[in-house]
């Protein structure tokens, strides 16, 4: 009987995509200048996007080279299976709590108080 891991296909196949929306992301940042997907927390922007887009631009430009740099390597065959599935899941990762760390930075750490912006009586 012939057994066949999917799972390096599936994986690979996965990489695809996020490569191409990480790349857009840095690309929409850095090139045109839309700061509409910076640091999002809860899907709304900073108050100064601005100060957070290059940040954002690296961290998705780097994400998405190392991707597109394992895609190339294993459709050449210069890795092993477990070294390519550690250096593009460590990339997904670190990616991932990167952006996240950013987003807590640019909207401040804790929640915002109801009182905010109000002066005391």
């Amino acid at each position: 009987m012939l057994s066949i891991n999917l799972f390096p296909i599936f994986f690979m196949l996965a990489l695809f995509p996020v490569a191409f929306f990480w790349l857009r992301r840095a690309y929409r940042i850095g090139v045109k200048r839309d700061f509409s997907e910076v640091a999002l927390k809860k899907g709304l922007p900073p108050p100064d996007p601005e100060k957070y887009a290059p940040y954002e631009m690296m961290i998705n430009l780097l994400g998405g080279i190392v991707i597109v740099a394992v895609i190339v390597i294993v459709l050449l065959g210069l890795m092993d299976y477990q070294s390519w599935v550690a250096l593009a899941g460590s990339t997904l990762w670190i990616k991932l709590f990167a952006s996240f760390a950013l987003s807590r930075q640019a909207h401040g750490l804790g929640p915002k108080s109801k009182t905010q912006g109000q002066g005391k009586p």
